[in-house]
């Protein structure tokens, strides 16, 4: 496991405050030097902890109204790189997720409205050969998001 220190710590919850934050504000903020706070994202993003800084988008405000959780069974299991594969070329599935239970694959799909939500589960993946079934969960809304707290 990589370790991480106070410092990594205290610089990643600059970052999630603000992910387009200045080096040198986090410098400042933190009491260190503008060079070990690029050392240490640096560091961060080659051992893998920190795999980037992006736009958390509010997917209603762009027009995407509908979300759904839907659980995927496969015919064989042992296809799940194919189908995950197929599943990737689908823009609106935003997570996909390998779960034990009654499914092998979990999606977290964001669509326009009921009509498109439609579209996407009966012509784009109950299209994709080897998925036997799908069983989707209607999201009313996100009560709240967020990282892992360090």
């Amino acid at each position: 496991m990589d370790h991480i220190d106070e410092f990594d710590i205290q610089i990643l919850k600059q970052l999630e405050i603000d992910g387009r934050m200045a080096y040198s504000a986090i410098a400042t903020t933190l009491g260190i030097s503008n060079t070990m706070v690029h050392q240490r994202i640096s560091r961060l993003t080659e051992q893998g902890i920190l795999t980037g800084i992006k736009p958390v988008l509010d997917e209603k405000k762009i027009g995407y109204d509908w979300g759904a959780f839907t659980g995927i069974t496969l015919e064989k299991d042992h296809d799940s790189n194919r189908i995950i594969e197929e599943l990737k070329k689908i823009p609106e599935i935003t997570e996909c997720y390998y779960i034990s239970g009654t499914y092998t694959l979990y999606l977290k799909i964001i669509a326009k409205n009921h009509g498109h939500m439609r579209q996407i589960l009966y012509e784009k993946i109950d299209n994709i050969p080897g998925i036997a079934k799908t069983d989707s969960i209607m999201e009313l809304g996100c009560a709240f998001k967020r990282n892992i707290i360090l």
